[in-house]
């Protein structure tokens, strides 16, 4: 006890020695040794006050939740799916049990298939938008809204390519969210979904906006909002809502290693997904516009090939015949740096503007080509799929490091290309740069290659950067090489 009271002691004293000195550093009156000199009343200046702390307040979720939870709904879905013989483990041909999966077991057989997500109510007489992949290969789509009751709902019309799809039921006065707009949304915005992660419906879960025009691998059409908002099974297709209660995206994927919830979600802006709506309900179907090209990002060393100060733009690195940038004019090695007057910084910055084109209408391209701007004017296509080439397997080396030889008829058929050389053997700044055996030598720096002296002539007076462009199997697309 009396180390108790001693300690005790020693912490009140130790306090009030703090509060002294503070009270006395802001100009109290504090005991001062008796030679110390008075200072006149007059000459004390005031003490300055300390600003007050700003004070966080977080969003009122609770409010967000109550507003908006009548418009969010569950989504069931039933239907089968059919698995062929390969789907089934493989036995070992002496294995008493293979001879009777061989002669029992269909080709096919149709196994039943339920699934669960989210949605949400955007128009009072039951439009709901949801993601495509929840409603795939569904026959039987089931909504539930938030009072229990639950409709059969018919799919008006699905768009995979921006994993979007409409439902409709038959309900008048429905319960509706508000829109948001994602621009008007920066990183480090709070945000929260609603949703129905593993069946837990009505579930709410909130974070902060990571970043924005996120990429994602096949996935062109979409300029994702990613967050760090949990999102889990279940919770597709339902709403990503800002601190005023307004959707402004559609919880669509996460980035997993585990399948389940690791920090990162994405979202489809909802101007994205209402354009699609609208264009479904209309025609049932969506159109996009094409310019026919393919692109590629650029990297310092390619701009240093093309000349450009910085890397930035999208590099063409192939223009199927006869479509709207071949018609144009565009060719392999421009690089597109502004479309109808706003700039492309970045290659993925592309598909989503191009996709918004209206099929018919007319589009101007910014082009860096030979070392300055030119515009190029061009009738906007319908999207289809690009027809690519593929290659195959040399009589060149040098400065390069490339073995090369022309292609075969047969080769130039099957490729569906003119001109072009193959790689059969790589060393030095090619093998450098990740160039195969196999590769086809399309393009030194934009300008087509028939024949190995060529090749040859254009290495030599080529600097210290160039950019040769390849295909390979089903791609196109430049490769950097460094021969300083």
């Amino acid at each position: 006890m009396p180390t108790q009271t001693l300690r005790h002691s020693l912490i009140a004293a130790a306090i009030a020695g703090v509060l002294v000195a503070g009270y006395a550093r802001f100009g109290g009156d504090s005991p001062q040794p008796a030679s110390a000199t008075a200072t006149p009343p007059a000459q004390i200046a005031a003490a300055p006050v300390p600003a007050a702390a700003p004070t966080v307040t977080l969003p009122d979720f609770g409010s967000i939740v109550r507003q908006s939870s009548p418009a969010v709904v569950n989504i069931s879905v039933s239907g089968t799916t059919k698995v062929s013989a390969r789907d089934i483990p493989q036995l070992d041909p002496n294995d008493p049990f293979s001879q009777f999966f061989r002669r029992f077991q269909p080709p096919q057989a149709e196994t039943p298939m339920h699934g669960m997500g989210s949605g949400f109510i955007v128009r009072p007489d039951g439009v709901i938008l949801t993601n495509a992949h929840v409603v795939e290969g569904a026959s039987e789509v089931t909504v539930k809204l938030v009072d229990k009751r639950e409709f059969s709902a018919k799919v008006v019309g699905v768009d995979k390519p921006t994993d979007t799809a409409v439902l409709k039921i038959e309900a008048q006065d429905l319960p509706t969210l508000k829109l948001g707009s994602p621009t008007q949304t920066g990183v480090g915005d709070w945000v929260l979904a609603i949703g129905s992660p593993f069946g837990f419906e009505n579930s709410v879960t909130a974070g902060i906006v990571s970043a924005k025009s996120r990429s994602l691998p096949e996935e062109g059409y979409v300029p994702f909002i990613q967050t760090d908002v949990a999102v889990n099974p279940g919770n597709s297709g339902g709403p990503l809502l800002n601190t005023q209660g307004e959707v402004i995206g559609i919880n669509s994927q996460i980035y997993s290693r585990t399948g389940g919830y690791q920090g990162l979600s994405f979202a489809i802006p909802i101007d994205v997904a209402l354009k699609v709506e609208q264009q479904l309900l209309d025609h049932g179907k969506v159109s996009r516009g094409r310019l026919g090209v393919g692109v590629q990002d650029m990297n310092q060393a390619l701009a240093d090939s093309f000349g450009l100060s910085r890397p930035e733009g999208a590099l063409v690195d192939m223009v199927p015949e006869d479509g709207p940038a071949a018609r144009a004019g565009v060719k392999a090695g421009d690089i597109i740096v502004a479309l109808n007057g706003q700039p492309i910084h970045d290659s993925r910055e592309l598909p989503p503007l191009v996709a918004d084109l209206k099929p018919g209408s007319e589009a101007k391209l910014t082009l860096w080509r030979d070392g300055q701007n030119e515009e190029v004017a061009l009738k906007v296509g319908e999207l289809q799929e690009p027809a690519q080439a593929s290659a195959e397997p040399t009589e060149a080396k040098g400065r390069l490091g490339l073995a090369v030889r022309p292609l075969s008829p047969e080769e130039h058929r099957q490729a569906d290309i003119k001109g072009g050389l193959v790689v059969e053997r790589v060393a030095g700044p090619a093998a450098k740069a990740g160039i195969a055996p196999g590769d086809v030598v399309l393009a030194v720096n934009g300008q087509p290659i028939n024949d190995a002296g060529q090749l040859r002539e254009l290495a030599a007076k080529a600097g210290k950067h160039l950019a040769l462009l390849i295909q390979r199997g089903e791609a196109t697309m430049f490769v950097p090489l460094d021969l300083g």
